[in-house]
């Protein structure tokens, strides 16, 4: 009914870029916030950051200005820009959002991630 795909990750040489995109379907009214998380094998899951509905954005200190949050409320969709990449950034990054259904209820939904591969 609601399903979260996120896309753009691959394998990417350090100190690259990369660009994921989450686009949300279904039976949605709106959608309120949105994160980017990630997994590493035998880790768990690290929130990354946070956007809302109007464009407020939180991100983890570690990543500010290096990985920045956007949405497209238009199109139902989150951003996330990656620049200087490590390998210790290889994981599993999973979108998150907080969806309002057609009968005004909010339920949490997650992407099945998009696999970021960074080699040195």
């Amino acid at each position: 009914q609601v399903q979260l795909v996120e896309s753009g990750g691959g394998l990417v040489q350090a100190g690259g870029s990369l660009r994921l995109a989450c686009t949300a379907s279904g039976t949605i009214s709106g959608i309120n916030a949105m994160g980017w998380y990630r997994q590493a094998p035998g880790n768990q899951r690290e929130l990354i950051a946070t956007i809302t509905a109007r464009g407020t954005t939180n991100t983890a200190d570690s990543m500010k200005g290096r990985f920045i949050i956007s949405r497209d409320n238009v199109n139902n969709t989150m951003y996330l820009q990656m620049n200087s990449l490590t390998p210790e950034d290889t994981a599993v990054y999973l979108c998150y959002a907080n969806v309002r259904r057609l009968n005004g209820l909010r339920y949490d939904y997650w992407g099945q991630g998009t696999q970021v591969t960074v080699s040195s």
